[in-house]
């Protein structure tokens, strides 16, 4: 009966409602008479009839006008229960107006009591019925706890009372003072008493509300909660909400950045704005992980104009309507300038440079997967060592003021073509920033970055999707690792601090154990791990082997000559380079041996130069093995 009652069209239940409400009232007038007379059966005249019939008709009429039966009763609110008040108080006036004029003789403190007895008959139906239909609703939802008591989590609390997705089953908070009080019907409790409420509400999932928390405090909690072997997912952040961009009962996964970021040290302003404020500035493989954040940062510079150079179209679309977007958003009036191109060709290169006045350049195109260009030694060689030259070259000509390479923690002591390319790379800047003066060039070699297209992280996380197995390269093997922003912001502010030459060195904080992250990542997804102690575990890890040039660890010097810089995260590398003379006949030989396609010769001529590549037993480059096989 009740759910043929709640899927019944609206007007059928707006005329039951009415219905109801028609009874109501007179019910809650001749109660009122018998709260004031103190008995049961109070003497009901034929005047007191007539202004009750009287009362009722014009009651209905005054709360279709003002909207009462236009609420929805699962989802009425106080302002709707507001709106019910005034119609009440509406009747009790028209009760008093109908009994004169009927000459009823109502007494005068009965006209009160009335007010009570008709919010009661009429209200409290309609609060039982939301309650109801809530909780036949919430029966279907998942369970979940809030973590969080403060406003946040409040606000999560009171949009999940409308979801159809989860149920929150109570509060945790660190607050003492929080711990056993109660919002919106939720009891705060402490951290402690968290397995007690998952056994007796069975909950698999806690959702974090945890508003301006630190990175530090929020990796502290999410670790000491990763033992709980309950699903963590995030509310997004309060500013985001604010601004529309997305609702609060939009949970998602814990991201990895909130377990391995750190809290950013505040930038420098005006590191960060000298050398892109009102100037054009360029940003080649504008399209990838680093260059597309990089755009984005420059972006809040307001630049005069922003090139984006990039070979992959995709991406260059992709990012082109973002930047389009937030420069909208932003009221900004920066000129954003897409070009195809490839940093291999030098004439393009110039022409660009020199048409667009070109002041500032971050170079960010290369390739970087490391096992991919082992296995293309030639072209990773092509794209990351002249490509760097040839757009310096052109850099050079053109008049630019400032050129940045970004560079990695691959290039100190390499053990692949990648890492030792992008040392060379270096040391071909370097070199020509003895040759002239007037472009400056400095390079900042950092290591891994979340959720770059590279990374393990969203390798992992899809593992443990499928169900995995996860897969580890080797049980000993660690990376340091960096949130993009904090990377990109780095970035712009060291190549602002350069005098010529610089390689700049950014601070990684502590390196992370690869396997541990697999461990972390799947208790964070509510799953257990398979192995050998707990056969019936979700999700298995594999050791694959080291790919190949891929080391145990990175390093981020090739010596100790290191020094601070103005910025707590910036240091500064005095390093060993060629004079031009020497890296110009290097590039010579290097540059024929990629034309000839001797593979070997070329990575021999990575092995004589100043990279301290030691290189990997074997050359597993595709095309060469197929030759040496025919």
């Amino acid at each position: 009966m009740i759910r043929y009652l709640l899927n019944a069209s609206r007007p059928t239940k707006r005329l039951l409602t009415a219905c109801y409400d028609s009874f109501a009232i007179p019910t809650a007038i001749y109660l009122a008479l018998a709260l004031r007379y103190g008995v049961w059966n109070p003497e009901i005249t034929y005047e007191i009839t007539i202004a009750s019939a009287a009362t009722t008709i014009v009651s209905l009429g005054i709360f279709i006008r003002i909207g009462l039966y236009r609420a929805v009763v699962r989802f009425m609110t106080g302002k709707a229960f507001s709106t019910l008040a005034v119609g009440i108080s509406i009747s009790g006036v028209i009760l008093t107006s109908s009994s004169f004029l009927a000459t009823a003789n109502l007494p005068r403190s009965s006209i009160i009591i009335y007010f009570f007895t008709a919010f009661a008959l009429l209200g409290t139906p309609r609060l039982f019925i939301r309650s109801l239909v809530n909780q036949l609703s919430k029966a279907q939802c998942e369970p979940v706890l809030i973590y969080g008591a403060g406003n946040q989590g409040v606000a999560l609390a009171h949009a999940l009372a409308g979801s159809d997705l989860y149920r929150p089953c109570g509060f945790i908070d660190d607050d003492r003072l929080k711990h056993g009080t109660t919002i919106h019907g939720l009891k705060v409790v402490a951290k402690d008493q968290i397995e007690h409420l998952t056994d007796q509400y069975e909950i698999s999932k806690i959702l974090l509300a945890l508003g301006k928390t630190s990175f530090g405090q929020r990796k502290s909690l999410i670790e000491s909660l990763s033992s709980s072997n309950l699903e963590i997912l995030t509310t997004p952040a309060v500013n985001d909400i604010i601004s529309g961009k997305a609702r609060i009962e939009e949970v998602r996964e814990v991201e990895i950045d909130d377990l391995l970021g750190r809290d950013c040290v505040t930038p420098n302003e005006e590191l960060l704005s000298s050398n892109i404020t009102n100037k054009v500035v360029l940003v080649t493989g504008a399209g990838g992980s680093i260059g597309s954040e990089l755009c984005r940062q420059v972006l809040i510079q307001r630049p005069r104009k922003l090139i984006l150079v990039e070979l992959n179209e995709y991406s260059l679309y992709s990012i082109e309507q973002e930047l389009l977007n937030a420069a909208k958003a932003m009221a900004s009036d920066t000129e954003i300038v897409s070009i195809l191109g490839s940093v291999q060709k030098q004439n393009r290169l110039e022409t660009i440079f020199k048409a667009f006045e070109v002041q500032t350049i971050y170079h960010a195109a290369a390739y970087k997967h490391v096992p991919m260009v082992e296995h293309n030694v030639v072209e990773g060689v092509r794209n990351n060592i002249f490509g760097t030259w040839y757009c310096a070259e052109a850099a050079i000509s053109a008049g630019v003021e400032r050129f940045v390479l970004i560079s990695t923690d691959k290039a100190v002591r390499p053990t692949n073509v990648m890492g030792a390319s992008k040392r060379v790379a270096e040391l071909v800047l370097q070199a020509l920033n003895t040759r002239q003066n007037n472009t400056l060039f400095c390079m900042v070699r950092f290591g891994n970055v979340l959720g770059s297209s590279g990374s393990v992280v969203p390798l992992f996380r899809r593992q443990i999707n499928e169900g995995g197995p996860i897969t580890v390269t080797h049980p000993d093997i660690i990376r340091y690792f960096m949130t993009i922003p904090e990377a990109s912001q780095l970035v712009i502010q060291a190549g602002a601090m350069g005098k010529g030459g610089d390689v700049f060195v950014l601070d990684m904080g502590e390196p992370v154990k690869i396997i541990s992250l697999a461990k972390k990542m799947i208790r964070l997804s509510g799953l257990t791990e398979k192995s050998d102690r707990n056969p019936d575990g979700d999700i298995e890890i594999k050791f694959t082997g080291l790919r190949p040039g891929e080391k145990l660890y990175e390093e981020l010097l090739v010596g100790d000559n290191v020094e601070g810089t103005e910025h707590p995260r910036i240091m500064t590398a005095n390093e060993v380079y060629l004079s031009w003379p020497e890296t110009h006949n290097f590039l010579n030989r290097l540059d024929k041996a990629c034309h000839d396609f001797k593979v070997e010769d070329v990575i021999n001529l990575l092995l004589e130069a100043p990279a301290a590549y030691d290189k990997q037993v074997g050359c597993p480059d595709w095309v060469l093995n197929a030759s040496n096989n025919n």
